[in-house]
């Protein structure tokens, strides 16, 4: 064990304050990546979930978030999607609006909200019902006019399992609830598409689909069967790979311009935080060890090495803290999933809140080499 690590074991508690800056300057990072890329998965958790191995958008289309209108394609795209000898399913991703309107019980307030409706085929094993749909769940829907609600929402509009609401001037009933679906703006609610189209929610006379969900033979081809549906589109659609189009969608978020402020505000504020609370933490601990410093040069060690054993001792820091950031970053998104608030947490933030971190410790550890002139060997005799 070098000196540096041995110093930050026995004498930890002087490096409380570093750690613990440097743990909430990641994590207050980390948590506002998380809460944004947890937006995007609760806004496509029916496509992210879905047995679709690619999805079918308009030819413009860069994402599904900020598409419009624009995801759909022409109703005879559907039969040339099935002319790939590897494709076996193709079905459209059915949608709508309307507004819902709960049935207040006595002394209760009756709500009001516009909300978007989804359409899945019932069918066990369907490629548009998503794979963490329970059995009761599927078969809940397959009754006339049931409805499915993440329980985030019920709240918001006013109902509980079993309660019944008027949606588009039709009664429904809410059936069952969804874990993992949460809604910012508009309100998902999710049923048959039998029901969407006796809601007058799927308009048999139009020329255009929903985005596409395709299945196909073997998964693992998804990104060759892509590339061949591609070539042959002529200028009609443009095919993803679902995990493509997952990450189009979380970076299409973080290229909004208030998220982008939000973060990167968060990141010069876990600088400032870090590097000033670091860097006076590690300038007392060295303080407090002067006398020592100060007989390690009595004995012949060079300046150049203390200073290589204060920057070392900073970068474990750094390294303990970022341990703690991750446990504080997994204890954050158990809560947040508990309140059914789904959390993401791309890679490349991962890797750049590390980086980050680091260098910040590295930096409040440069900050301190100054004291470093005060372990004078006649020190020692004051």
């Amino acid at each position: 064990m070098s000196l540096a690590l041995s110093t930050l074991f026995y004498e930890w508690r002087r490096y409380t304050a570093a750690v613990v800056a440097l743990a909430f300057s990641g994590l207050l990072i980390l948590a506002q990546v998380g809460m944004f890329t947890g937006i995007v998965q609760g806004i496509t958790a029916t496509i992210d979930r879905s047995r679709a191995d690619i999805m079918v958008l308009g030819p413009k289309v860069t994402a599904m978030i900020d598409s419009g209108p624009g995801s759909g394609v022409p109703k005879r795209v559907a039969p040339q999607i099935y002319m790939n000898p590897e494709v076996v399913e193709v079905e459209p991703l059915d949608g709508g609006g309307g507004m819902w309107i709960n049935t207040p019980k006595p002394g209760e307030k009756r709500k009001t909200e516009f909300v978007q409706t989804w359409g899945v085929n019932t069918r066990k094993g369907s490629v548009s019902l998503p794979v963490d749909y329970s059995e009761a769940t599927r078969i809940a829907l397959q009754e006339p006019f049931a409805v499915a609600i993440d329980r985030t929402s019920l709240a918001r509009l006013g109902v509980k399992l079993g309660d019944t609401a008027t949606l588009n001037k039709h009664s429904v009933r809410v059936a069952a609830v969804l874990d993992g679906y949460p809604s910012i703006n508009q309100v998902n609610v999710v049923m048959s598409k039998d029901t969407l189209r006796m809601l007058g929610m799927d308009d048999p006379n139009s020329q255009r689909d929903g985005p596409l969900m395709v299945r196909i033979r073997d998964p693992q081809k998804a990104t060759q069967v892509r590339d061949q549906l591609n070539a042959t589109s002529h200028g009609l659609y443009r095919a993803w790979t679902r995990a493509e189009l997952s990450k189009a969608n979380q970076g299409a978020l973080m290229r909004e311009q208030i998220i982008g402020v939000f973060l990167g505000f968060s990141v010069f504020l876990g600088f400032l935080i870090g590097v000033g609370i670091t860097s006076q933490t590690l300038r007392g601990a060295v303080l407090a060890n002067i006398k020592e410093l100060a007989s390690l040069r009595a004995l012949g060690v060079s300046m150049g090495s203390l200073r290589k054993l204060v920057l070392e001792l900073s970068l474990w820091v750094g390294v303990v803290g970022l341990g703690f950031t991750g446990l504080f970053t997994w204890l954050v998104s158990l809560l947040g999933r508990n309140a059914g608030v789904p959390m993401g947490f791309p890679l490349r933030w991962i890797v750049t809140v590390a980086i980050l971190l680091l260098v910040i410790s590295i930096a409040s550890g440069l900050l301190s080499l100054g004291v470093l002139k005060k372990s004078q060997p006649a020190d020692l005799l004051r």
